[in-house]
């Protein structure tokens, strides 16, 4: 099918925003009917209370399971090869964040914004940068060189996945001074228009695409410190995740009628993972990754309650792979059910390549941007996700057990088990004063309370009418009953381990009509950032005060704009931020998906500053080229580098028309890759 019949979003996307992605990211969300029709209100106004703060549990816990972890026999071959076992990674400081100064990595030259039409990856003054590992490059021994003439789906199998987003690189337990690392990534969707020419049996090109979606756990090398990362192909710890790996469902839907299929009629094994955005890594070295356009995969018979809450029609897809396998459509009997068997929190361990994957029902279904996990005071395991829909909501899980440095193995299960929660904000400035444009309220800020409300607790459904089996299945239904805050697109959600306080990037909502302090602007097409303080710095405590960060969009254009009183002429132009990161000594990082509009601007990298007199200055770092977007920033300031994956450059281009060549090595198609950005001065 020609990818310009399934584009009802074109001439309507605004700024930098392609229609192809609207079609094969998200399925032309934006163009279909709201899928949230509950009452619920947007806001309530009330008076906030003020709030006391600590540091909370959590600075350092990231690095913890490197004294704990052990690898298997085929990594642990791999360590003794290259050298003795290095020492437990050292613990992330305690103090907050660091002044920046004017020289080194953190008091980089912030860059201009760049025009989207360039094809070209943008960096500081005295920066470079480099790929890291591209699609179609062999991840082992035995796979072959990316042809994109002679691409076939055994070859990509073997190979990187394309469009990367989230990106995690962890420093390797086994080998001493930190040259060696493993990096985890997910393959969002793909673009079959410049992937695979037109004269390309169908069949064999829906299979590319399908063996190009997934997961990737890659190792890595570098020469010192400060020198670039490359991959090692034939890693010890080297795997895909493809749509016949087996995963394994945990916590309440797990075994439930909900969940059981005629492929599987236990209901705990689903095969395969897609549409996986963010993610997250735990205190015990595993990775979060997020299921979350999933329902653009599935014909529904398209008469459910359910079914229409989660977007699923009974048309065919854009992907079309209902018509290779039958669980991609309702229709067929013994698959009703499964879709019920996506859009959850995947946990994988990257440093044990023969494990089994794992599917968090516990934490809900929705569309996870991705999960973010901080230990609490009490050490239980905190988790924060949002559901990346127009009006949908917040949410946070509780662990029931505790976390324990010393046992990974009981770590690993944490998220089986535990309270499941969905957030509700008040303002407290008038309701006046929120008048749809963005303008600050008298106080000077946009700030409030918040609770959050149970839906699951003590292993029990808080839900009336509904049992928790149904409440880990169909979330967003359960959500609606008990009265949340429709947000604005909640996509990343990340606490600081330095602070306890969580960022939420509400990345736009183009479809509001009724504003309210935390989603102050109708037709909110530039997005904003929410900063959350859990009450008593306790990050399992049920109410919590919140502010906005930032109000994003470009000034110097007339866009009403906030950015936590930091005068708005000296920031850099934001817009739709996407996901959001800190580095190791707690600076905070946004990469953006659409760009403002006017002339349009290319997506990049921003740091902002969250302490002092400068809080909200907002500095550009790096753009990416024409027609891409930028995810998964990975920052490590300390060794001076950061990294960032490069999503469908040069996608509104055909085959025949390639509209970019990046990363630009003699390339006649674009190649989405993971990218390292660092000093010159510190390895060239």
């Amino acid at each position: 099918m020609a990818i310009d019949r399934l584009l009802p979003m074109l001439g309507h996307t605004r700024g930098k925003r392609s229609p192809v992605t609207c079609a094969l990211k998200c399925d032309n969300a934006c163009a279909g009917e709201v899928c949230n029709t509950s009452k619920n209100s947007y806001f309530r106004d009330i008076v906030s209370n003020e709030v006391s703060r600590r540091t909370a549990l959590g600075a350092g816990a990231a690095a913890a399971f490197a004294a704990t972890v052990t690898l298997n026999a085929a990594s642990e071959a791999s360590a003794a090869a290259a050298g003795p076992v290095a020492p437990a990674q050292p613990a992330a400081p305690t103090a907050t964040v660091i002044p920046f100064t004017e020289d080194g990595f953190v008091g980089f030259q912030p860059i201009a914004p760049v025009p989207a039409d360039r094809d070209q990856v943008t960096v500081p003054a005295n920066f470079t940068w480099t790929p890291i590992i591209r699609w179609g490059d062999p991840l082992f021994a035995d796979a072959p060189e990316f042809d994109p003439n002679n691409q076939c789906a055994t070859a990509q199998s073997r190979q990187f996945g394309y469009n990367n987003d989230y990106t995690t690189i962890m420093l390797h337990p086994n080998f001493a001074n930190g040259l060696r690392g493993v990096m985890f990534v997910n393959h969002e969707y793909t673009n079959p228009e410049i992937m695979v020419p037109p004269s390309m049996d169908k069949a064999e090109a829906r299979a590319i695409s399908q063996n190009a979606h997934g997961l990737t756990v890659v190792e890595l090398v570098r020469e010192t410190v400060y020198s670039p990362w490359r991959y090692i192909k034939g890693g010890a710890l080297n795997r895909r995740f493809l749509l016949d790996t087996t995963f394994e469902l945990t916590g309440p839907a797990a075994g439930s009628d909900l969940v059981k299929t005629k492929a599987d009629p236990e209901g705990r094994w689903v095969k395969g993972t897609f549409a996986n955005c963010s993610g997250g890594v735990t205190p015990w070295g595993t990775v979060l990754s997020g299921e979350e356009n999933f329902h653009g995969y599935f014909v529904g018979k398209g008469k459910s309650a359910e079914e229409k809450r989660y977007g699923i029609t009974d048309k065919e897809t854009t992907h079309g792979w209902e018509l290779d396998d039958p669980r991609f459509s309702a229709k067929n009997a013994g698959y009703e059910n499964e879709s019920h068997r996506f859009g959850y929190v995947v946990e994988v361990d990257p440093f044990n390549p023969t494990s089994t994957p794992k599917k968090r029902t516990a934490l809900g279904r929705f569309k996870h941007e991705g999960a973010n996990v901080i230990i609490a005071q009490n050490g239980k395991v905190v988790a924060y996700s949002g559901d990346d829909e127009r009006f949908d909501y917040l949410y946070k899980f509780v662990s029931k057990n505790t976390y324990r440095s010393w046992d990974r193995a009981h770590n690993m299960t944490l998220l089986d088990e535990g309270d499941l929660y969905v957030a509700k904000f008040s303002g407290n400035s008038p309701e006046s004063e929120i008048d749809g444009t963005g303008k600050t309220p008298s106080d000077g800020k946009f700030d409030g309370t918040g609770e959050w409300l149970p839906l699951i607790k003590d292993g029990k459904s808080m839900v009336p009418g509904m049992t928790v089996e149904q409440v880990a299945v169909f979330t967003r239904l359960a959500a609606d009953l008990v009265g949340p805050t429709k947000m604005d697109r909640c996509e990343d959600v990340e606490p600081s381990l330095h602070t306890g306080k969580v960022y939420v990037a509400c990345t736009n909502n183009s479809k509001r009509e009724t504003a309210d302090e935390v989603n102050p602007r109708v037709k909110n097409r530039d997005g904003h950032v929410v900063e959350i303080t859990e009450r008593g710095g306790d990050q399992t405590n049920t109410k919590f005060d919140w502010n906005l960060l930032l109000v994003a969009g470009d000034p110097r254009q007339g866009d009403v704009t906030y950015f936590s009183g930091f005068p708005v002429d000296k920031v850099s132009p934001i817009s739709c931020p996407d996901n959001v990161a800190f580095d190791e000594m707690g600076n905070l990082w946004i990469s953006t998906d659409g760009a403002p509009d006017g002339i349009g601007y290319a997506d990049g990298l921003f740091r902002v500053q969250l302490t002092g007199p400068e809080r909200g200055k907002t500095t550009q770092f790096l753009a990416v080229p024409r027609e891409a977007e930028t995810c998964g920033p990975f920052i490590n300031a300390r060794d001076g580098y950061a990294v960032v994956a490069v999503q469908h450059p040069g996608e509104d281009g055909t085959w025949a028309d390639q509209h970019s060549a990046f990363p630009y090595e003699g390339n006649t198609v674009p190649r989405p890759a993971v990218i390292q950005a660092l000093p010159v001065r510190r390895w060239g």
